[in-house]
């Protein structure tokens, strides 16, 4: 994709940073895929003239993109907000290295946690990280600034934060596109060990070359057009940034406005001028009072988390509410269906917690799509931490009870999963000693995030044919001397093996390998549905028991039970959408009265 058709474009926030990156020139791009940035790798893999990958996680691909920018590329590294929490080490010494060529680490929090462990802000590490953080308020500020942010890292030798959140990440608005631009830097080998290889000494001059950047930092923060005074009314002055900006001016727009677009660090002499300019100040963000506690130490009076929640997504009729006392109602009740998450017909995960379900067992769970295991009617997951933790917390939990509650402990984990933070601490297993074991849930995709590629899947990001890791061979490396791999499809099988592990006074591994029923190759597959005879239907409900949307409940009348001659105590039948079902053939193997098969063809 060399150029854009028009000059403007209908974009979404990633979309328009993937256009951005290409237009600044950047050559290497790394991520870890985690939502709500997934898509800005997505669509910057359809430009030309960047390498674009999927790491294993979010720590080595953010030193990917220091070796990059270390040659002088300018580069791009995207993930979630719990993503820089693995990514902190290399993120607060590379705030000590600098970099040649542009490096920005886009960082999407997730207001609200639509698809997220936690409600975490991270402007925090910007200003704990000593980095220049960047935010936008709509798609073509995201394009504007994500450019200027790479002037920005080169000008000033620092890699720059930029933060996104859910709402900006996937809003459209509209883009004024323009070519590709490549950086100044040389692409090289720069051998610079003084700047880039931090020993204490190194570090200790390296630290006082921060202190200077973060005063020239503050200039430009004064200076820099995004940090901009909207005047209105001067008896009330807000100080916003971000998408929160968008929410605040539609709920108040005759007040007067600062609009911040540098989250770290603060122009604070053009915050003392405006503070100075209005009667009262009230300063609306989401999440953090980040603003309001760096504003309240300068010694300027203002109001923000008194009136504006914590916690969650804002928007314009909390802002108003929050801040007039009238509005519409906040929570105004909507009768809608109700539809909780579920794993798709045909998961391979759910005859895992099925078979799971039938055993006394804590099972210690993971980050993924099989997270869904927790909820009713499987109910077959006692926690969930973040990613890779289940293995630790399964041998943690192990080593405490000593065996006097349950025999065993199971953590489940996905194969993205385990190779991303799980391979540590498996080999801490077998180094202390224990007698988990671990289910990793191989089902050749990174599915959570929506089918992304990962180190076992054999292809990258690019589509390139890749080595695919051999997860049993990886488990025997690190000393596990006893693993085996199972269809979970088939749930005898799966049960025998579980039961046969669990007795075992060791480390122990079970692949539950079966794929993804979304991957390209599962979807081009012909799928013969199943159906169920209401002859032989008892109502056991054993099949409805899996949890899976294929299957519905229907209840049976007396009047019904009668025509069909069914036992009155009969209180309802099970049907099968022919339509959704995968037929993957787990509910036929629970039925005892072979009320299940295949739809005759005709």
């Amino acid at each position: 994709m060399a150029k854009a058709d028009s000059q403007k474009l209908w974009l979404s926030g990633n979309e328009a940073i993937a256009r951005a990156a290409w237009e600044a020139g950047v050559t290497v791009a790394s991520a870890y895929p985690g939502t709500p940035s997934t898509e800005i790798l997505e669509n910057l893999v359809k430009y030309n003239d960047v390498y674009t990958e999927w790491a294993p996680n979010e720590k080595v691909a953010l030193e990917v993109g220091l070796g990059a920018s270390f040659a002088g590329a300018r580069v791009l590294v995207t993930m979630k907000h719990v993503g820089l929490n693995v990514a902190a080490d290399p993120l607060f010494t590379a705030s000590y290295t600098g970099c040649r060529g542009g490096l920005v680490i886009v960082n999407a929090d997730d207001p609200e946690m639509h698809s997220s462990q936690n409600e975490q802000d991270n402007r925090n590490y910007a200003f704990a990280a000593k980095l220049p953080m960047l935010e936008p308020s709509d798609p073509a500020e995201a394009l504007t600034m994500l450019k200027e942010a790479f002037e920005l890292s080169e000008k000033y030798d620092t890699p720059v934060l930029f933060r996104t959140t859910t709402r900006l990440a996937h809003v459209k608005g509209m883009v004024t596109v323009a070519d590709r631009c490549l950086g100044p830097v040389e692409v090289k080998v720069d051998k610079n060990p003084a700047k880039f290889v931090m020993l204490p000494a190194n570090a200790r001059a390296r630290r006082q070359v921060m202190v200077g950047r973060h005063q020239e930092l503050l200039k430009f923060s004064e200076a820099y057009a995004g940090n901009r005074i909207e005047k209105g009314d001067k008896t009330l002055g807000i100080i916003t940034g971000g998408v929160a900006y968008l929410h605040a001016r539609e709920a108040m727009p005759n007040a007067s406005f600062l609009k911040l677009a540098t989250s770290w660090p603060l122009p604070e002499q053009k915050i003392r001028d405006f503070a100075a300019s209005v009667d009262e100040v009230i300063i609306v963000e989401e999440l953090d009072p980040f603003y309001e506690t760096h504003i309240k130490a300068m010694g300027i009076a203002c109001t923000g988390k008194e009136k504006i929640p914590a916690t969650g997504e804002l928007n314009a009729a909390i802002v108003k509410k929050a801040l007039t006392g009238e509005g519409p109602e906040l929570m105004a009740p909507v009768e809608m269906p109700m539809r909780p998450p579920n794993m798709c017909p045909g998961c391979p995960h759910r005859a895992t917690f099925h078979a799971l379900s039938k055993l006394d067992v804590f099972v210690s769970g993971d980050i993924g799509c099989y997270t869904l295991g927790f909820l009713p009617p499987l109910s077959a997951m006692d926690s969930c931490v973040c990613m890779g933790a289940s293995i630790g917390v399964a041998h943690g939990l192990t080593k405490a009870m000593g065996g006097d509650q349950y025999k065993k402990t199971v953590a489940v984990i996905g194969d993205s999963t385990f190779l991303h933070t799980g391979i540590n601490s498996l080999a801490n297993m077998v180094y202390n000693k224990s007698h988990a074991t671990v289910l990793i849930l191989d089902n050749r995709i990174t599915a959570m995030t929506g089918q992304q590629q990962n180190p076992a899947s054999g292809e990258t990001l690019m589509g390139e044919a890749a080595h695919a890791i051999d997860l049993e061979q990886l488990c025997r490396a690190v000393g596990v001397e006893h693993v085996r791999t199972v269809n979970p499809h088939n749930l005898r099988d799966t049960r025998t093996v579980l039961k046969e592990e669990l007795e075992r006074d060791a480390t122990s591994v079970v692949i539950c390998r079966a794929p993804c029923v979304l991957i390209p190759e599962m979807r081009r597959k012909k799928v013969t549905p199943l159906t169920i005879s209401l002859d032989q239907c008892t109502g056991c409900q054993a099949c409805v028991r899996l949890g899976c949307p294929a299957i519905s409940w229907r209840p049976l009348s007396q009047t019904e039970a009668k025509e069909l001659g069914k036992p009155a105590k009969q209180k309802g039948y099970t049907v099968i959408s022919a339509e959704m079902c995968n037929g993957c053939g787990q509910c036929q193997q629970l039925c005892k009265f072979e009320a299940i098969s295949e739809v005759e063809e005709g």
